[in-house]
């Protein structure tokens, strides 16, 4: 197969893996990635699209197709998000993943970070605030390649799904890798999805 025609295919399938997160609610790049292959009948043999490639897909079909309606789905998502970081301050709650990257999808959850010494204190603090949650783990791939597993909590704001994940007070400057482009993970604190907001005209 010529070089072209195997760009071809990687084009392909990283759109339609693309509309089949923002369409059909498919989660995660790995998953999207290998429905997309198998639907259009492409070989696992072939190489296929970064998740980087599927994201630049991703956020050009939202552009296209979805317009105002998915500017104000990140607007909402990232109003809830402001919301619980205010209300967990004391835990230095940063934003995190798709809503931050402004390529969720309508059924999406606002993922937070949080850093606290031990994560039963985050678990006392929505108790305290009466919010019922979910508790259970996450893996992350580390800066220095080792995977690790990572508390979270899982409750709903309003019509929003939220999910925290608990990391120590010491790895504010240390966030785990992208699943999309395998660097470090962008976090954003108060003051940048505050701006964020204020730039779309949401608050």
């Amino acid at each position: 197969m010529s070089r072209r025609s195997e760009e071809g295919l990687r084009s392909s399938v990283a759109q339609e893996a693309a509309r089949m997160m923002a369409e059909e609610g498919v989660r995660g790049f790995g998953a999207a990635k290998r429905k997309a292959a198998e639907r259009l009948g492409v070989s696992p043999r072939h190489r296929l699209p970064t998740n980087g490639e599927i994201q630049e897909a991703l956020l050009a079909y939202q552009r296209l197709f979805m317009g105002e309606l998915h500017d104000d789905t990140i607007v909402r998502k990232r109003e809830t998000a402001l919301e619980a970081m205010r209300l967990l301050d004391d835990f230095g709650a940063r934003l995190v993943g798709p809503v931050l990257a402004g390529t969720s999808a309508e059924s999406g959850e606002v993922n937070l970070h949080v850093f606290a010494e031990a994560p039963d204190d985050v678990a006392h603090a929505l108790m305290a605030f009466g919010i019922p949650f979910e508790d259970g783990l996450r893996r992350y791939r580390m800066a220095d390649g080792s995977q690790s597993e990572r508390p979270v909590y899982r409750f709903v704001a309003g019509e929003e799904r939220v999910e925290l994940t608990v990391f120590g007070r010491r790895e504010v400057s240390a966030p785990p890798l992208s699943p999309v482009d395998g660097k470090p993970m962008r976090r954003a604190g108060l003051s940048e999805v505050e701006g964020l907001l204020e730039r779309a005209g949401g608050i």
